[in-house]
């Protein structure tokens, strides 16, 4: 008899565990994948073209406020929970819903759910959500392009649209940005890459994404989303894991980033420039308790902003990372530090004006507070994010995202842009530890 299976998701780690394990196991039945965290990808399906032989009709994605109906409709016999950035309370609280409904619960190792790859890999991950993984990847490419070496990326999955489309995406510039038709979380992660000259890859197959990187490279990044571990391993690679001492303890206190802060050849504890001692402190003394070996770098992200003269005296909307905010649960982001350090007036707060599925975050997400969160998944949001920025009443807009949302919306009024890179302090540096690369 074989298993049966639902795989607990977001439309990324779900679909790796899938095409790396479940795909052409004829000991296990894939009855469905559930969703959450990302809107509009439940009630779809993981096409036939990518599921392979054994699911000739696709297999469905729900939502996950089925869950329990569908493992008693179906009998299922395991539920395989497959996405990241999530508090150990809540992890044991899905257990128990899965174990109460009749099923096991399972947490899938890194043997089980990772691709080797013939290059000499580094990796970044990360502790949780807006730690600085992006800066960091981007300081790794620069060492290495300065080595002469080819450097190619793969960013962590974010396929939110028609799925055989993405099954294998390379940005090299940025109209591959419009050809794919990339919404703001995924523009904000390759974009940057583009505009230092570099190639990302992205999509759906991860197994045919790094064979077609490895044909370009001589080294390939592993860009990891959320707090999410590799997909990637090789026999030459380093593990690189970012940690926030502005949310202290969570490294050790969520999912699956505590893997990561164990599993790291080195740890960059970033923002020590605006971090609390104490909050420095807990997370030195994490790591030397469940990681004594891994290499200490010290990091700080230093602000920029292009028209800083805007902000003095004003009343300012704030626009963060929308992932940072919600799942991430930042209080704040480079935004606001930005409005702070060039003295605006006042943050204004914009639930009053927020419309559609703007307002619907903000609901489901009441603790973001007085910032606006740059949703951006879909068309819908957009333009409703759009709606909400200009029906703010302020005098200037402070964007902190890591691309410039003037290019993708239209803003009635003064904006700036705030721009961050990762600067580290003292030795060693990210050139000392890819100094063998």
């Amino acid at each position: 008899m074989k298993k049966k299976v639902i795989i607990m998701g977001a439309a990324g780690r779900d679909f790796q565990n899938f095409n790396i394990y479940y795909r052409g196991n004829e000991e296990c039945e894939v009855v469905a994948f559930t969703a959450t965290q990302i809107p509009g990808i439940d009630d779809k399906k993981y096409p036939a073209e990518l599921a392979g032989s054994l699911y000739p009709n696709g297999i469905p994605i729900k939502p996950e406020a089925e869950l329990v109906d569908l493992i008693r409709e179906h009998n299922i016999d395991q539920v395989v929970f497959a996405y990241s950035d999530v508090p150990y309370e809540r992890l044991m609280h899905n257990a128990s819903i899965v174990n109460q409904a009749g099923a096991d619960f399972v947490l899938m190792g890194m043997k089980n759910s990772v691709i080797k790859t013939t290059k000499p890999l580094v990796t970044i991950c990360a502790t949780r959500t807006g730690c600085g993984k992006s800066q960091t990847t981007r300081k790794v490419v620069e060492v290495l392009k300065a080595k002469g070496l080819k450097v190619v990326s793969i960013r962590h999955p974010m396929p939110y649209g028609d799925l055989v489309a993405q099954k294998v995406q390379r940005y090299a510039k940025l109209e591959d940005l419009k050809k794919y038709k990339c919404t703001i979380e995924e523009m904000e992660e390759y974009e940057p890459h583009i505009m230092m000259g570099s190639i990302i890859y992205a999509g759906v197959d991860y197994e045919a994404i790094v064979r077609e990187a490895e044909k370009e490279a001589d080294v390939i990044i592993w860009d990891g989303g959320n707090n999410d571990t590799p997909f990637y391993v090789s026999d030459k690679m380093v593990n690189i894991v970012v940690a926030d001492p502005h949310r202290p303890g969570h490294e050790v206190g969520y999912y699956p980033g505590e893997t990561n802060f164990r599993n790291a050849d080195v740890v960059v504890i970033n923002k020590i420039d605006s971090a609390d001692p104490e909050g420095i402190q807990i997370v030195r003394d994490n790591l030397r308790e469940i990681n004594p070996t891994a290499i200490v770098i010290d990091g700080a992200s230093p602000l920029t902003v292009d028209h800083p003269e805007l902000i003095e005296g004003a009343r300012v909307l704030v626009v963060e990372d929308g992932p940072t905010l919600t799942h991430g649960e930042m209080a704040y982001g480079a935004g606001v530090v930005a409005a702070e350090k060039y003295g605006a007036a006042d943050l204004v707060d914009p639930r009053e004006w927020a419309v559609g599925e703007i307002k619907e975050t903000f609901e489901k997400y009441p603790d973001i507070g007085v910032l606006l969160p740059a949703m951006g998944y879909g068309d819908q949001q957009i333009k409703d994010l759009e709606k909400t920025i200009n029906a703010v009443d302020c005098d200037v807009v402070v964007i902190g995202t890591p691309i410039d949302l003037r290019r993708i919306i239209k803003i009635n009024k003064p904006a700036v842009q705030v721009g961050y890179e990762l600067q580290e302090i003292g030795k060693p540096t990210i050139a000392d530890v890819l100094k063998d690369f």
